[in-house]
Order: C-alpha cells, then structure tokens, then sequence
C-alpha cells in the first residue's frame, strides 16, 4: 500500500482549485477561496500544445534549412496517460492498461526519422542540424529549485526555444514554474499515504476486485501482476496476455468507479496542495495561466488529433 501510494504522488495531476490557510482536514474539505484561479491544462489540451511545439519547430527548422518530422504517431485516445486511477472502463475494454500502445509508442520512437536524418548528415551538417534545433553547445542553461531540495536544469535554445517562446512567452518562466508546480508531491507524499479517506477508498476498491477474482491490495499491484503475467507468457502468447490484461483493467476501471477512487484521491491531493499556496500559489498560477495561453494559441496552430 506505501509503494502504490507514492505512484499516486507521482501521477495525481496538480488539480487544485481551493485555498487553505492549513486546518487539520479532518473532514476531507478545505476552506475555500472565492477568486477564480487559472484552471490546470486537461491532457488532450496538453498533448495539443506539444503537437503545436513540434509544428512550430519543424517550421523554424525549415526555414534554417532542414527537414523536421512532426511525431503523431498515436491518436488522441492512445495517448491517454493511465494514472494510479483508472475509471474509464470504455477505454480499459479496448485498450487494457496500455501495453499493446506502450510498443506501439515505442516502435514509433525507434523509427523516428529525425534521428535518422540527422545520422545521414555530414559532421559539419549536424552540427548546423544540432544548433539549429536546440542550439547546441552555445545555448543557455534553465535551472528551476525543487520544492523538495536541488534543482533541474535543461539546455534551451534554436528552434526549441523559438518555438517554447511563441507558446509560452518566457520560457525560463515555463520551464522554472512548470518544475515547481509539478513537484509539489515531494513536500505531502508521506501525508497522503497516510490519509485515512485515501487509504479507505483503496481498501474499498482492494474489497471489490476480491469479489471480481482478482485480489490486489491497490492499483499499482494489479498493473505489476499483469506486466509478469505477461513477461511469462512471451510474445509467442501475446494475445492471451492481452486479453488477461484487459479482463484486470475493467476490474480496476470498474471497481475505481464503484468505489469513486478517483474522486477521493483527487480531493486529497487537492486539499494537501492547497496547504501549499501560501507559499506556491504563485507559481502555480504563473505555471497555469502560461499553460492556457500556450493552449489559446495551440489551437490556432493545429488540430486536434483523430
């Protein structure tokens, strides 16, 4: 239950939308603040802004003289990220957890013609490719603190950072609130696997897979079992292996919705968040409102994928 709860903080999306001034959250709410906050970005709006980065730079690279290829691989329903709560029970029946889209998305990495491209170029050609898409050795270093200690830090530049300032304005901005926002389960981790409505909710939701025959303490264990199923079954027997897969996943799907997991986890994640906004609030809004206006002008910029 303690490891399966830290892959909640990792995966739970930054969902606040009240402000606390602390209080002991014994009923599960947080006091609320009237004033309207930047809402955060759903996954199909940010799956929207990547694809408008990614056109943006194939254009800049373009127009510096080289071929880009946008990557679009997957549509918009595979690319559906599956968090510790899955409750889409649709979804689960066609595509399990994911596992057939994870070596789809694989190939689709490996196959990239970038990477080749780049390869066939002459030494002096790739260097010109390399700084001309994230400017190479001569661009900046970003750094943005940790909530939790250290700091990140990334190389920005060329195209990349053409095409980051034409969606987000500042991208060391962007990139310094993005890494605060995101980071905040390292300072409530240790509250959250101990929350007692959390901890209720999986305990109801272990109580129902028990009854579907499959007794699995939590979501994550569910998922591990189905993955070593899977590695002793072999690509010789993949299709009975998905098949399992996907029989689990409506389960979990299932009993998630019986049992409203996500509702609960989301409600805890966002009251331990808003204990945070005396001293990130900031941030987080700076990160949001970035966000929105990156997706105002995704929009106009590319469709959504089929």
């Amino acid at each position: 239950m303690r490891r399966a709860l830290v892959s909640l903080c990792t995966v739970v999306a930054v969902v606040t939308t009240g402000c606390g001034d602390g209080g002991d959250g014994g009923d599960g709410r947080a006091p609320q603040d009237p004033r309207p906050r930047p809402r955060a970005l759903t996954w199909q709006q940010e799956l929207r802004v990547a694809d408008a980065q990614q056109r943006l730079t194939k254009q800049c690279m373009h127009r510096q003289g080289f071929t880009y290829w946008e990557d679009r691989g997957l549509t918009l329903r595979e690319s559906r990220p599956v968090r510790y709560v899955q409750d889409d029970v649709a979804w689960a029946r066609t595509y399990g957890y994911g596992g057939r889209i994870e070596v789809k998305s694989l190939r689709v990495r490996e196959s990239n013609p970038n990477g080749t491209y780049r390869q066939n170029l002459s030494p002096a050609r790739r260097v010109a490719f390399d700084t001309a898409l994230d400017g190479g050795d001569g661009a900046r270093m970003l750094t943005a603190p940790l909530p939790g200690g250290g700091e990140m830090r990334k190389r920005v530049g060329g195209c990349t950072e053409e095409a980051e300032r034409a969606l987000y304005g500042d991208p060391a901005e962007w990139y310094r609130t993005g890494k605060i926002a995101t980071g905040l389960n390292a300072l409530y981790g240790k509250e959250l696997m101990e929350d007692r409505h959390l901890t209720a909710a999986v305990r109801a939701w272990s109580r129902c897979m028990k009854r579907a025959g499959r007794p699995y303490e939590d979501p994550q264990a569910a998922r591990e079992a189905v993955r070593a199923n899977a590695v002793r079954l072999g690509a010789t027997r993949a299709g009975e292996a998905f098949a399992a897969e996907r029989k689990t996943a409506v389960a979990d799907a299932t009993c998630a919705r019986e049992t409203s997991l996500r509702a609960v986890a989301t409600a805890r994640e966002t009251y331990y968040l808003d204990r945070l906004r005396d001293r990130f609030g900031k941030d987080i809004d700076t990160y949001r409102h970035l966000g929105q206006r990156a997706y105002d002008r995704a929009v106009r910029i590319v469709p959504e994928r089929g």
